[in-house]
């Protein structure tokens, strides 16, 4: 799925051609044309890839990277050392190079990573916040889709009855609309509704859903460090935002439909306003220069 998201991201955003996509992906020029015109295939990889020459030796070798966390840094295991010692009081009867990629994903895994404070026109945020409503007469909690584009601004809110993989899609497809385009990259937290699973090396399975909603519009992912909510702070800001001004007082209203239509409304106004310091044209033309990167213009969005 992620092979399929990558050839039709190169062709249709990028403007790769389709004999380009055949050679750097290494496929036939007639599977490149499937991909770009038919539905995604719906086979994902349950379990990660088995290693069995290591797997048996996967516990030392995870305790002897955690002991190291303890010692001084220019006295720590090498990939050579760890696959020596393994040699010396395990027996182990593998090679080096399965012992190196092991300890090199490893530590990849591990390593802290930052996301830089600068947003580029067109990158945009997304996650999920919860406030109480009434609606007709009975308090409930709506979860709110929130999306931000960063260097302009703008921002985007819709809520719903729950957290849902259904609520997460129909949210991208409204904000969408309401951008007038599709963002060249969405981050987001580590969300089970876009993140199967968290693999041993850092990288995410992602879930099929997320795959489709990604490969039909064409935005790459990017996400968050786990439990590091500051990675993401715009949307962070912006979820509390919206429940701080556009849900105080609690709305007391007939319908979810009714409660868009005033997180629409006020969107709209917050858009309008101007930027402290700013002139009274900034931030439209802050939104002009996001628009002109996204991935995806306005007239070309298609929902799912």
């Amino acid at each position: 799925m992620e092979l399929y998201a990558r050839v039709r991201r190169a062709v249709l955003v990028n403007g790769m051609s389709e004999r380009e996509a055949a050679r750097a992906f290494g496929l036939a020029r007639e599977t490149v044309r499937k991909m770009l015109y038919s539905a995604p295939p719906g086979y994902q990889r349950q379990k990660p890839a088995r290693r069995p020459r290591v797997d048996q030796w996967v516990a030392i070798i995870d305790r002897i990277l955690e002991d190291d966390k303890h010692q001084p840094r220019k006295q720590r295991h090498t990939a050579k050392r760890i696959f020596d010692r393994l040699k010396e009081e395990h027996d182990f009867p593998g090679g080096y190079r399965i012992v190196k990629d092991y300890v090199r994903l490893k530590r990849l895994g591990q390593r802290e990573m930052f996301v830089p404070l600068e947003h580029p026109p067109g990158d945009a945020q997304a996650d999920f916040g919860e406030a109480q409503v009434v609606i007709a007469g009975v308090e409930r909690t709506a979860h709110f889709f929130c999306m931000d584009l960063p260097q302009s601004d703008d921002s985007f809110a819709m809520a719903f009855p729950a957290e849902t993989t259904e609520a997460f899609l129909e949210g991208h497809n409204h904000a969408f609309r309401y951008f007038g385009g599709v963002p060249r990259t969405i981050l987001y937290d580590n969300t089970k509704l876009a993140v199967a699973r968290i693999l041993g090396d850092g990288t995410r399975r992602k879930t099929q859903a997320f795959s489709e909603l990604q490969s039909h519009y064409l935005f790459a992912e990017k996400f968050g460090r786990p439990a590091k909510g500051n990675d993401k702070g715009k949307v962070e800001g912006l979820v509390g935002y919206t429940r701080r001004n556009f849900l105080v007082p609690v709305p007391r209203i007939a319908s979810f439909t009714e409660l868009n239509e005033h997180l629409l409304e006020q969107c709209r106004k917050r858009r309008q306003r101007k930027l402290r310091g700013a002139s009274a044209d900034h931030r439209g033309a802050l939104r002009e220069r996001s628009r002109k990167a996204f991935a995806v213009a306005g007239g070309a969005v298609r929902s799912l």
